[in-house]
């Protein structure tokens, strides 16, 4: 028998987990529509940054609003260097030499991290409850609230600034063409540089929230790989299609774990994201929102 107070409860953990999921999405746009390449690294962007916060406070005892604020500043210092001294020289180049850069820094931050912090898993402990606000049948933890208000919050601030503001038009422009952009006046090294400290912060955020929710280890740069299907979902160059593609996956794999693994033993929510990005490949390969590139042979 169908219940709609556990169909509405899914529904609503898959609202709140998929806009979770849209902002670590935005860094995949962010990058892409500055420089045109995937950043493969930005799970493990998300993961360093909730290391730094979770061990400033553990090791060091700095005070939470401390800690987020070195975390914010540290991760916009890592996006700027990160640029000049990796990805600088690579302008110009193919834009798998970039991809390929990310791959191997991806590498060496799963390397770094436990490194510099130990392999412990570490608490992120936010001043919020741990009880769920309940609202009818729906049982909402507080954590996931605070992602999503956080989540849609910076959407709207990324949407405005790449739609309406003078630097977003010229980063979009830098996208599109280097080359162009350059003879035209734009300073392609400052914007590639704003877009992967942009990245950054985005990565800061998701890094506290989600370290929160899950606690912060080498496994959390795992969030980068269950977004990988969002973006491919809603477009690698739309902010909305970062949003809608968050909300279908969350509600998918919220549904699909509650309705299919009672009968399968477990692990649905695991492989139904990438199973749908299969399907968006093969009818629409650039994504809901996605900009379809056409080559004249």
């Amino acid at each position: 028998m169908f219940e709609w107070g556990f169909f509405g409860l899914l529904m609503s953990n898959g609202i709140l987990i998929g806009l979770m999921y849209s902002l670590i999405a935005l860094g995949f746009v962010l990058v892409y529509k500055a420089t045109d390449a995937i950043n493969f690294a930005q799970g493990e962007f998300v993961m360093i940054a909730g290391w730094g916060v979770a061990a400033a406070m553990a090791l060091y005892g700095a005070p939470l609003w401390l800690a987020v604020a070195a975390g914010l500043g540290g991760m916009v210092g890592f996006g700027f260097g990160l640029e000049r001294v990796v990805l600088r020289p690579l302008i110009g180049r193919p834009i798998v030499a970039v991809i390929m850069a990310t791959i191997g820094l991806a590498a060496v931050l799963r390397g770094v991290g436990p490194l510099l912090w130990g392999a412990e898993t570490r608490s992120l402990a936010l001043p919020i409850s741990d009880s769920p606000i309940v609202w009818g049948p729906l049982f909402i933890p507080p954590i996931q609230l605070l992602g999503a208000v956080v989540s849609l919050l910076f959407l709207a601030a990324f949407g405005w600034f790449f739609l309406k503001s003078r630097k977003g038009i010229a980063m979009r422009a830098v996208a599109d063409n280097q080359q162009v952009a350059m003879a035209m006046g734009i300073n392609v090294e400052r914007y590639f540089g704003v877009a992967w400290a942009m990245a950054g912060v985005v990565s800061a955020l998701g890094g506290i929230i989600w370290g929160s929710l899950l606690g912060v280890d080498v496994h959390l740069a795992l969030v980068g790989f269950k977004v990988f299907p969002v973006v491919i979902l809603g477009g690698l160059d739309s902010v909305p299609g970062a949003i809608i593609g968050g909300l279908i996956v969350g509600i998918v794999e919220n549904v699909a774990a509650g309705y299919v693994d009672p009968w399968v033993g477990g692990g649905t929510k695991d492989f139904a994201p990438y199973l749908l990005m299969i399907i968006a490949l093969m009818v629409r390969p650039y994504g809901i929102f996605g900009r379809p590139t056409i080559e004249r042979v």
